[in-house]
């Protein structure tokens, strides 16, 4: 009866829902084919978070496994735009993290209003600060725990250590050089969430981070402060444009102090200038002055061109050289050639350097590796300038032996005065004792390596002899340490200047070791331009008798506790 009486509007119906039925079937079958992929892949990502999981990197201890660089755990904010129901909630968030962070409230509104599920706030933030934002159950607000690096002593070793940046990658110093073994392997998680955003578990396809391994040095932390504040006192009275020291075990070219001035702090690296981190022990080069006649009275002993008391005329302090007029710092007669090296006489020296002759000269130097790299395990190292004889001119021969025409770097300074401390034998210096992984192992280990054998044992001994009467009544009387005896050489060099040698701007350097029968440790000091005073003897030498002093000190003590230790209970 009713279909009877109203057909067309049944028809219209029917048809009405036939259409939406067809037209259901059909986007039901277009989602299911065509969209398929893309909304299951929506699905997933609303489900699952990938993570990255960072591995701890590798600790940096010294020789005596005391942390000088480190990671520790800290927190990282992050924000689920997504989760913040409404615009009230994102302008708590705002004005909350703004203030508590100390940022620019516009950063983290963009930041909001990218409508992710994840986008960073702030990475690795101090625990109080993770604690006061925690503290506040802010919508769509989380936290990962990560970790960050630390510098426990600041500017200690700064140039040697280096730094990494936020992601904990190498960037300067061994933080760079050594950052494939530090860094380890990230791993990967792929974590569960509900439709809250919240985690609930890992889900298939865990891969566990691996650890770095840890580097440890040759460097005492001890000894290192030592260094450090011997030079920074001395760098601050005298006004210095920079310095460096170095300290040496010269028997097996283990590094035990290395310093710079100026100086940073690891744990404000980004406030650094590229000054300030230039490890000029490394990559300075400069004149070194009288501290070069080593090589000089070296090479004459050991080919015989001259013994300790062979008389030789200073001409009481102005001696021609081509046509150059050679002068000493004060006027001196016929004096023996050990006086000669004791009151650092130009002339004398330039007169026993003709008498060995320009290509034995050269020799010599290039045995003591100047103009050579030592090879030290660290990058950068600058060569120096050694010119073959073919373009010495005719002034070289009374310009080289006394340091002039050649530049070096303070570390070839130190292999040169710890070979004659070793009787002779040249160790390569180096900084990386070994390097282990997380259950302990040894995985590289660094052992000392000979370079070279520059002079005998004999005259080894014979320039100790020499070099200890500077120490004791030459121009480096101030390096002397009480109740133990010294050996070095004092170098004060002439800057050169608008292409000419400056009479107001110079280079101080004292090179030396001790105990002299059995050296234990050499060191090298560099200042560059103090003033007022400017002799080596002055502003270098005290630095090394109280590095040097105090350090021998530490290390007895420390063998005494050792003794100690191993006796039976």
């Amino acid at each position: 009866m009713f279909l009877r009486k109203y057909p067309l509007r049944f028809a219209v119906v029917s048809i009405f829902l036939f259409v939406g039925f067809a037209y259901s079937v059909g986007f039901l079958i277009f989602i299911q084919i065509f969209r398929a992929d893309f909304l299951s892949n929506l699905a997933q990502r609303q489900s699952e978070h990938s993570m990255v999981l960072e591995p701890r990197r590798g600790t940096i201890y010294d020789r005596n496994m005391r942390a000088l660089a480190i990671n520790l755990p800290v927190y990282s904010v992050f924000a689920n735009a997504r989760a913040m129901s409404q615009e009230h909630d994102k302008e708590e968030v705002v004005e909350k993290l703004s203030s508590i962070l100390k940022v620019d409230p516009k950063q983290i509104q963009d930041r909001l209003n990218k409508d992710k599920y994840f986008v960073w706030i702030q990475r690795k933030i101090p625990q109080e600060i993770y604690l006061q934002i925690k503290d506040l159950k802010l919508p769509g607000i989380g936290f990962i725990k990560e970790s960050k690096r630390f510098y426990p002593n600041q500017t200690l070793a700064s140039h040697l250590i280096g730094f990494a940046g936020l992601d904990n990658n190498g960037l300067d110093g061994l933080e760079r050089d050594y950052d494939k073994y530090l860094k380890g392997q990230p791993g990967h998680a792929i974590i569960l969430r509900d439709a809250r955003s919240r985690e609930l578990m890992f889900d298939k396809g865990y891969i566990a981070p691996v650890d770095g391994f840890s580097v440890v040095l040759t460097i005492d932390e001890t000894i290192q402060y030592i260094a450090e504040r011997a030079l920074d006192r001395m760098y601050k009275k005298y006004n210095c444009k920079g310095a460096s020291i170095i300290v040496m075990d010269p028997k097996t070219g283990e590094i035990l102090a290395f310093a710079n001035r100026p100086t940073y702090n690891l744990e404000e690296a980004s406030k650094s200038t590229p000054e300030s981190r230039t490890d000029r022990a490394i990559v300075f080069t400069f004149e070194p002055g009288s501290v070069f006649k080593i090589v000089t009275a070296s090479a004459a002993l050991q080919e015989n061109v001259v013994n300790e008391r062979t008389m030789i005329n200073c001409e009481h302090g102005a001696y021609r050289v081509a046509n150059h007029v050679l002068h000493d710092h004060e006027p001196l007669g016929t004096i023996t050639f050990k006086q000669v090296i004791e009151q650092s006489s130009n002339i004398g020296t330039t007169k026993v350097a003709q008498r060995l002759g320009a290509q034995r000269m050269y020799n010599y130097a290039h045995h003591f590796r100047f103009g050579i790299r030592t090879g030290i395990d660290l990058p950068g190292e600058a060569l120096g300038i050694l010119k073959p004889v073919s373009k010495w001119s005719k002034t070289s021969i009374g310009a080289i032996p006394i340091g002039q025409e050649v530049t070096v770097t303070p570390i070839q300074l130190m292999g040169a005065i710890s070979a004659i401390a070793n009787d002779g034998i040249y160790m390569r210096p180096f900084v990386v004792k070994y390097i282990k992984d997380a259950q302990g192992q040894i995985i590289y280990q660094r052992n000392p390596e000979i370079l070279d054998k520059i002079i005998s044992r004999l005259t080894s001994r014979r320039m100790k002899a020499i070099l200890k009467g500077v120490v004791d009544e030459g121009t480096g009387t101030k390096a002397a340490i009480p109740g133990i005896p010294v050996a070095g050489k004092t170098g004060t060099a002439q800057k050169v200047v608008g292409g000419s040698y400056s009479h107001s701007h110079f280079y101080a350097t004292f090179a030396g070791f001790a105990p002299v029968d059995n050296p234990r440790l050499a060191a090298v000091v560099v200042f560059d331009d103090p003033h007022p005073a400017y002799y080596a003897g002055t502003v270098a030498a005290p630095v090394f008798s109280e590095v040097v002093g105090d350090a021998l000190k530490y290390l007895n003590t420390q063998r005494d506790q050792d003794t100690e230790d191993d006796s039976p209970g």
